[in-house]
């Protein structure tokens, strides 16, 4: 699966599918986000493909595929 984009907000990771949005609670992304300051997760990078999302101030790299995976979908409107 592939984003078309993301949205980092305070409450967690905003995953723009080519269908729908999902948002993932930062705590259910991955331990280094949830401890990360908003500062550090506004500078997430989607991946050119839609694949993966890069933090470069956090060294994160995580997978759509794998956020969506573990995740219970809970879908925005």
């Amino acid at each position: 699966m592939t984003a078309k984009r993301i949205k980092p907000v305070r409450e967690g990771l905003v995953i723009v599918l080519p269908d729908r949005e999902v948002q993932i609670p930062w705590q259910d992304c991955s331990p280094r986000l949830a401890a990360a300051t908003q500062e550090q997760r506004l500078t997430a990078e989607l991946s050119p493909g839609g694949y993966g999302i890069h933090w470069p101030l956090l060294d994160e790299d995580l997978s759509i595929s794998g956020l969506l995976a573990g995740h219970h979908e809970r879908t925005r409107g």
